[in-house]
């Protein structure tokens, strides 16, 4: 392989998309520090903020969603993804990478089908059981297709698909030495167990109303909260922040400090956050979002659950079963040691390196 090989990653608009993203560009420079690495997203989303404070340059593509409903945004659509077909083939002309990834997101169908048509080779990253309609676009001409769930031949072709895992921080390999870190960062009581509730980086409104309902609940089992209920919900909850043991954030950057703090996790169950929890390896409920694309969170959740290595909660069931099952994972160590030993069955920890194996494979 040359010296300097050079690449182009594109995925965005949430972390699910992102943070695979940046976790592939960190082993690449890993393994050829004089790789060269440029990241295109979406100019208005998160990925233009996340993506420099990893130390890599993003240009942003004028691209946005179909939304489910009327609006003057998808009245635009056919003009913006114009424009960012448009963009990307100058980014790519001026940049000249021999290799294009898409981690999913409209911004990378934009990217990588121009890439295709350049015949630069390229790799689509699939993270969820059921794919997005972007890499289901892109996959007849993909490369090849990396995926972290089986029956995915259903959309793709066979010859193509390449069962890696997700890519995840590497840090959270190590999460076994930090607890008394992670105790002191977030300011913790090492005497109480400590739950964690995590709802996508921009937040989930029904997880954050279960929260702030089961504050007394949560109280009476003397356990700590670590709370994290997202941008666009902060100025709702905050006024709960380092209240009789309840910590709300936003935003959590140490993932592998706040992993390492927990005792038990509440999370969505987007592909990412699976795949990271597997690692982790601490029980864990599911409340899968119910408001995407074939209900794929769902289908995430139930290939961990199928497998007694968590609990899965449909929203609609909240009210009534949450604190029964909360109490399940609070008080019974046996029901935490068998999720526990089942869930760390079935990560996939080498996920990244494997993804860039197949990536270098392709570099001419």
């Amino acid at each position: 392989m040359k010296p300097n090989p050079r690449f182009i990653i594109s995925g965005g608009g949430t972390g699910g998309h992102i943070y695979p993203a940046i976790a592939i560009a960190n082993e690449i420079k890993a393994q050829i520090p004089a790789a060269e690495i440029l990241f295109v997203g979406a100019q208005d989303k998160m990925e233009m903020q996340k993506v420099p404070a990893a130390g890599y340059d993003i240009k942003g593509l004028w691209i946005a969603g179909i939304q489910r409903k009327i609006t003057v945004d998808n009245a635009l659509f056919p003009v913006k993804f114009l424009s960012s077909l448009m963009k990307s083939r100058k980014i790519i002309k001026e940049f000249k990478p021999d290799v294009v990834i898409g981690t999913g997101g409209f911004a990378s169908g934009a990217v990588v089908k121009v890439a295709q048509q350049m015949n630069i080779p390229t790799v689509i990253q699939e993270q969820n059981s059921y794919p997005g309609i972007t890499n289901k676009m892109l996959a007849s001409k993909a490369n090849a297709i990396c995926v972290a769930y089986d029956g995915l031949s259903t959309y793709f072709k066979s010859n193509k698909i390449i069962k890696t895992g997700n890519p995840v921080r590497q840090d959270l390999l190590t999460i076994d030495t930090k607890r008394s870190e992670a105790q002191e960062f977030y300011g913790l009581n090492p005497d109480k167990k400590t739950v964690v509730i995590l709802g996508g980086s921009l937040g989930a409104r029904r997880i954050n109303q279960l929260v702030e309902k089961e504050l007394p609940f949560f109280k009476e089992q003397n356990v700590q909260v670590i709370w994290q209920c997202g941008k666009f919900y902060i100025n709702d909850y905050k006024k709960y922040h380092n209240n009789e043991d309840v910590f709300v954030y936003d935003f959590l950057e140490r993932m592998d400090l706040l992993f390492a703090a927990a005792d038990v996790i509440v999370s969505r169950a987007g592909a990412s956050s699976v795949s990271e929890l597997a690692i982790v390896g601490k029980p864990v409920i599911f409340i899968p979002s119910p408001n995407v694309a074939e209900d794929h969170q769902t289908k995430n959740a139930k290939s961990i659950t199928d497998k007694n290595a968590a609990i899965l909660l449909k929203e609609a069931d909240l009210d009534g079963q949450f604190q029964k099952q909360m109490l399940r994972v609070l008080t019974n160590n046996q029901v935490v040691e068998a999720l526990s030993k089942n869930i760390k069955t079935l990560a996939l920890p080498n996920a990244t390196k494997d993804i860039v194996n197949e990536i270098f494979k392709l570099v001419k």
